[in-house]
């Protein structure tokens, strides 16, 4: 990759609390800072210069839709979203990913390499400047900071990429290649960032989002669950849980309020405002706007739709208001005829013909393109209309977008004990109770969650039939909870609670190809009934992670190669 892409100037860009500035990317650097220069504010600028790159929105608007630091175009990759929009030739790079055609010159894998390692140039960019201050009273912590982003944005990038540079600020990365280090050598550099930026970040959670220990944390739960590290997935999510900082919200729907912003479920999010002409909006959610009939939002452009096999996966049974874990959730679809029971997180997630969508009747005329898509357009990163904009950027607010919340973290732990459980029931094993209690826990706000009176409306009791069950605690219940169907309840729980939040894919691919390939290669031939563009695909174990982008080893002189 040539130097062009990392040679950014030392510009004050400021994320959401902070002010902003566009004109970040250059060719040289410009405007830099002497050592004596460096004081607490120069280097707070440089610092959130390097949080900006969470909004992965540096030289246009494309590179944030295509790229997206949300990975909605992953949740698009699995079994829970379609593209959407006005049809499958509209932004067919995303479309190409759905039907997993996967092609090294895709401009989305283009735009996500390069969104992640612009945002590391400016994590470096402020590391080399702290390191050269000769007066700043809390670098520790800054470092602490950066660090914490520099694991986030490699971590981004290595559950994408197959293979990839790794190099820190000190490196020249004119000489890197992607082949120098293995991916578990580049999992334990991220572990060794975040290991290095808890031991420094304070332990109190910010009010404005700002990274603290239990961010870190978190981070790290996460990169454990993905390279299979069970006892340590326990131990940082305990320490995030531990800390008493953090809580489930009452209701669900709470989750898509302005006013719970940086509230007791964030964890990690994006910082998002409408101030300075509407510079930190999330740009990455922008081409997901619901058309919304009246043009409530304006005229969205209407991407990212719920799958119907996503909505299926809500039905509950209506014994015990569990799910149908044994694969017969899709026997049934969820239309507007349906008359079964439903977790209500189905009407929090995504609109349906007939139901309140923030106060507001949803109806076909709400859907772009109904006859290819169909009704199930997403709902979570919207709050009510009367809280965005309806004109350009249509359907933007404050709203922040949450990279981890803290039913992910309860939900992580339960899998942690799960599978380090050695009895084969809860009967022989506290772990496996302990397991229950956590996604009992994540179950009960959802039916917490079913009021129809609660304001704005999203939910109508009247005519769907909402009902959400705990699982078992009596001893025919310990019985019942098995190790394996543990594992299914946690991860199916994992796809209710946080559909089209942008981990379904991730999940998937962490569980292991076989897990990956079979789930998305039933749900593509079930899907092409209704999606006439899935007929004949299929997903392989080569095309689980995107290609090294085409224009990257074009520019590299050599220095990358596909895998």
């Amino acid at each position: 990759m040539k130097t062009t892409i990392y040679q950014l100037i030392f510009a004050v860009c400021i994320l959401g609390v902070f002010t902003s500035c566009d004109d970040m990317l250059d060719t040289v650097p410009q405007g830099q800072f002497t050592s004596e220069q460096i004081d607490d504010t120069s280097v707070e600028g440089l610092v959130a210069s390097a949080y900006a790159g969470l909004e992965a929105h540096f030289y246009g608007n494309n590179e944030a839709f295509a790229g997206p630091s949300t990975n909605w175009i992953f949740d698009v990759r699995s079994d829970d979203a379609y593209k959407g929009g006005g049809g499958t030739g509209m932004e067919e790079n995303i479309h190409l990913l759905e039907v997993s055609e996967i092609n090294s010159d895709n401009v989305s894998c283009l735009n996500k390499w390069q969104n992640n390692y612009y945002a590391i140039s400016r994590v470096h960019n402020a590391m080399n400047a702290l390191a050269d201050a000769s007066s700043v009273s809390n670098a520790a912590q800054l470092m602490g900071e950066l660090k914490t982003l520099r694991a986030w944005y490699y971590f981004d990038l290595i559950r994408i990429f197959n293979r990839i540079p790794y190099f820190t600020e000190t490196d020249d990365v004119n000489t890197k290649t992607n082949d120098e280090f293995t991916r578990d050598e580049i999992f334990s550099f991220i572990k060794r960032d975040l290991t290095e930026a808890i031991e420094v970040l304070p332990a109190a959670k910010s009010p404005a989002g700002r990274i603290t220990r239990t961010t870190a944390q978190a981070i790290m739960a996460k990169v454990c669950a993905f390279t299979s590290d069970w006892e340590g997935v326990r131990t940082y999510a305990d320490a995030v849980i531990s800390s008493g900082q953090y809580s489930l919200y009452n209701n669900f729907g709470d989750l898509s309020k302005i006013s719970f912003n940086n509230g007791s479920e964030s964890v990690f999010a994006l910082q998002c405002s409408t101030a300075n002409d509407n510079a930190h909006i999330n740009w990455s959610n922008l081409l997901n706007c619901t058309y919304s009939d009246g043009n409530l939002y304006g005229t969205g452009d209407d991407f990212f739709y719920g799958s119907q096999n996503l909505v299926n996966a809500f039905r509950t049974d209506p014994n015990n208001g569990l799910p149908y874990l044994d694969g017969s959730f899709n026997d049934v679809n969820v239309t507007e005829d349906y008359a079964g029971c439903l977790d209500p997180r189905v009407d929090f997630t995504v609109g349906r013909i007939g139901y309140p969508w923030r106060g507001h009747l949803y109806t076909a005329g709400w859907c772009r393109a109904y006859d290819v898509y169909g009704e199930f357009s997403n709902k979570k990163g919207w709050p009510a209309p009367e809280e965005a904009l309806a004109s350009w950027p249509w359907g933007c607010s404050s709203l922040n977008f949450m990279f981890i919340r803290y039913a992910d973290i309860l939900l992580l732990k339960a899998e942690a004990l799960i599978e380090l459980a050695s009895g084969t029931n809860a009967a022989t094993d506290e772990t496996l109770v302990e397991a229950r209690t956590l996604v009992n826990m994540v179950r009960q706000r959802a039916a917490n969650s079913i009021d129809g009176n609660y304001s704005p409306q999203d939910l109508d009791p009247s005519k769907a039939d909402y009902y959400v069950g705990l699982y078992p605690t009596d001893w025919d219940g310990n019985l019942y909870w098995t190790k394996e169907r543990a594992r299914l309840a946690v991860r199916f729980e994992r796809r209710l609670e946080l559909a089209l939040e942008g981990n379904r894919w991730f999940d998937l691919v962490r569980w292991g190809n076989d897990y990956l390939i079979n789930t998305m290669n039933t749900y593509m031939t079930k899907e092409s009934a209704l999606r006439s563009y899935y007929s004949g695909r299929s997903v392989s174990a080569n095309e689980i992670f995107l290609p090294v982008p085409l224009a990257e080893i074009d520019n590299s002189n050599g220095l990358y190669k596909q895998f």
